[in-house]
């Protein structure tokens, strides 16, 4: 027969004996604390800002010919919105830049129709007023380019039922006996103002042709 041996562990009857010499890590608080309540609701939905109007679009005159259709309409103009130059506010009040208006956009009109506008059956006419108890500033370019171009410009051809520009409607009123009918505008935007201007002019028989003088969009 053959002797089992066998091999004891003594394990110590106190463990934390063999433990007092271990490090224990310090754990951090890691509670939020307590915030006082401002009363609003930050999952809320934001609004959007309103839009500055005290921002005015300029324009630094830059020659940047361009043919658009916006709003259904066709129309050209020379001149881009810009970051920095004139505001339209400067634009406007300034005298000098009548001369200048027509310096620039009659040769593209010469270009586009032709040299000899008179000969033909032509006028020339701007959109309506609202503001504005005397001729205001794209009525005395567009007498200024009739001169030059041989044609005659009907001052204040359409009024308008509202201060809307969107969605606006027209009424006649020194209507051209002219068939061919040469619509200017300062600036543009939207292109509702030309819009309600071709449709009132289409109603009557006549076809208009637009120019305008700064895109006012980007």
């Amino acid at each position: 027969m053959f002797d089992v041996i066998t091999n004891e562990i003594n394990l110590p009857a106190d463990i934390a004996t063999l433990t007092a010499d271990i490090p224990v890590p310090v754990i951090p608080d890691l509670s939020m604390p307590e915030q006082k309540s401002s009363g609003k609701d930050i999952f809320a939905a934001k609004e959007r800002k309103a839009w500055d109007k005290t921002e005015e679009a300029r324009c630094d005159f830059q020659y940047h010919l361009r043919l658009t259709r916006r709003a259904s309409t066709n129309f050209v103009t020379i001149w881009q919105k810009s970051v920095f130059g004139k505001t339209l506010t400067e634009i406007k009040s300034d005298d000098a830049m009548v001369s200048y208006f027509v310096e620039h956009i009659l040769p593209v009109i010469q270009e586009m129709i032709g040299y000899n506008l008179s000969a033909g059956d032509w006028a020339i006419v701007t959109t309506p007023m609202r503001r504005h108890l005397e001729r205001n500033f794209a009525s005395r370019i567009a007498e200024k380019l009739g001169e030059a171009l041989g044609i005659p410009f009907y001052y204040d051809c359409a009024h308008c039922r509202s201060k809307q520009r969107v969605g606006a409607v027209y009424d006649a009123n020194n209507i051209p006996i002219e068939h061919n009918v040469i619509v200017f505008d300062d600036f543009v935007t939207t292109g509702s103002t030309i819009l309600a201007m071709k449709n009132m002019l289409h109603s009557l028989g006549k076809n208009p042709v637009f120019f305008c003088g700064i895109n006012n969009k980007l």
